[in-house]
C-alpha cells in the first residue's frame, strides 16, 4: 500500500520516518510504554532506528501501517498507532502515547482518523484490540473510539518471555456508520454461547 497521511483538527499522521528516530527513542525510555508495550528493554538508540527503518518497507509489503501523530505538521511526536492485518479479512490495532503529552486527548483524536482509514481503504472488515489486563489507559481509549470489550483471553499475549492475559476488543465499519466490503450476519441471540 501507499504511505499515507492522514489529518485531523489539531493532528498530522503520517508513517514514521528517519527523523522521528531520537523522538521514538525518547517516548520509549519510559516505563509504562516498557511495561505495556513489547519494545526492547533497555530500549536502545539502534532500537528506534531499526523499527523507523521497518516503517516503509511494511507499508509496501502491507504488513504493517505504523503512523507517527504529530502535534500539526512540524510539532512533536505525540503518539504511534499501528495497523496489522490479522487473518484474511481482520487487522489489528496498537498505540502508545508520548508520556509528556498524555491527557491531552490525542489519541482519541488520532483513533478515529486511523479507524475510517482502515476501513475505507485498507480492506479491514473487523478491527481487533488486545491490551494487557490493566492497561485502563489504552482500554478507555478504545472504549472511546467505540470498540466493544469483548472478553478476556488468558495466556494470549507474550511479553517478554511470559504468556500474560489481556482485554480483547472488536470494532465493525457498522459500528461507525461505514459499509462493509464483505456482509455480517450476526447471532440471532447476542451474547450467548
Amino acid at each position: 500500500m501507499e504511505p499515507t497521511t492522514l489529518t485531523t483538527r489539531r493532528l498530522v499522521l503520517r508513517p514514521h520516518l528517519p527523523s522521528d528516530t531520537e523522538e521514538v527513542h525518547a517516548a520509549c525510555q519510559d516505563p509504562a510504554i516498557q511495561r505495556w508495550i513489547p519494545v526492547p528493554v533497555p530500549y536502545q538508540y539502534t532500537d528506534a532506528e531499526a523499527y523507523v527503518a521497518k516503517v516503509p518497507v511494511a507499508w509496501r509489503e502491507d504488513t504493517e501501517y505504523n503512523f507517527a501523530v504529530r502535534l500539526g505538521a512540524d510539532g512533536p511526536l505525540v503518539a504511534t498507532i499501528g495497523v496489522a492485518p490479522h487473518g484474511a479479512h481482520a487487522h489489528e490495532i496498537g498505540y502508545w502515547a508520548v508520556p509528556a503529552h498524555r491527557r491531552r486527548g490525542y489519541l482519541s483524536e488520532a483513533l478515529p482518523a486511523v479507524l475510517h482509514w482502515a476501513f475505507t481503504e485498507a480492506g479491514c472488515v473487523r478491527m481487533i484490540w488486545r491490551a494487557g489486563v490493566g492497561n485502563d489507559a489504552s482500554r478507555a481509549v478504545a472504549e472511546k473510539a467505540g470498540f466493544t470489550v469483548e472478553g478476556l483471553q488468558r495466556a494470549a499475549m507474550e511479553h517478554r518471555g511470559t504468556l500474560r492475559d489481556c482485554w480483547t476488543g472488536g470494532l465493525l465499519p457498522s459500528d461507525l456508520g461505514l459499509p462493509s466490503r464483505l456482509p455480517y450476519l450476526p447471532s440471532p441471540v447476542s451474547g450467548r454461547v
